[in-house]
Parts: structure tokens; C-alpha cells; sequence
């Protein structure tokens, strides 16, 4: 398949999978969220090289647009079910920092020891969670 076509499949889908994430955000309840998010895939996929690259590239690139206006947990939560999809299994991690006097929190995904969405900004934030990995 055409890199032009890989695009615009990969952006397709993030489009789709985040306003559902925007959605699930403010209609269902977190702990339902989080107990989805906890699932792992269904099959596993061994060889994955190129399919993370493209799904952190897709969400990061269409999250940022100005239509979207995704912030970081409707993004973690899409490239997870991407991920998923895929059969590549991912932690959705959740974290606070102290900024002054004023707490931040972010979310972003993990695959092993790399930070795939949202990975830029993790180090500075403390870990609380985490939901999802590998299968059992």
C-alpha cells in the first residue's frame, strides 16, 4: 500500500476513535473506562514494527488540529483502542505534577518502556495509575 494511503487510512481512524474518546470521556463513567481500558487484546500480534509508529503518529497529528481540540486523555485512550485493534498490548497511564500551587494531571500510553502518546511531557509528571498491559 502507498504511503499516501497509509496516511490517510491511520488519520481516518484516529479521527473516528477520538471523538469517540472525546464522547466516552464525558458520558460514561470513569470506572467503566478504566475497567475497558484493562482488557488486553485479543490476539496478540509478534511482529508490530511499523503499526505503533503510524498509530502515535495518526492521534498526535490529528489530536493537535484545531477542530479536534483533543486533549491528552481522549488521545491515550484513542491510540490504545488502536493498539488494541492491532492486537499490541499497551498501558494507559494516568499522573499529577505540582505546578505552584495548582495540581496538573496527563495521561499518556506505554508500550514496554517507551512512551508512545503524550510520552514528551511524562517525565515530569508522578504516576498513579495504570490500566491495561500485556496479556494474561
Amino acid at each position: 500500500m502507498k504511503a499516501k494511503t497509509m496516511r490517510r487510512r491511520y488519520q481516518c481512524e484516529a479521527a473516528v476513535m477520538l471523538a469517540a474518546a472525546r464522547l466516552a470521556v464525558f458520558l460514561i463513567p470513569p470506572a467503566r473506562i478504566f475497567a475497558w481500558s484493562s482488557r488486553p487484546p485479543r490476539r496478540i500480534a509478534r511482529f508490530a514494527g511499523d503499526e505503533i509508529g503510524w498509530v502515535s503518529w495518526a492521534v498526535e497529528t490529528v489530536g493537535s488540529k484545531p477542530w479536534m481540540k483533543s486533549l491528552c486523555l481522549p488521545r491515550a485512550l484513542a491510540a490504545q483502542t488502536m493498539l488494541r485493534r492491532r492486537g499490541i498490548a499497551s498501558k494507559l497511564c494516568l499522573g499529577v505534577a505540582r505546578n505552584g500551587s495548582a495540581m496538573e494531571a496527563h495521561a499518556w500510553v506505554e508500550i514496554g518502556p517507551n512512551k508512545i502518546v503524550g510520552g514528551a511531557e511524562a517525565q515530569r509528571f508522578t504516576r498513579l495509575a495504570e490500566f491495561g498491559g500485556a496479556a494474561k
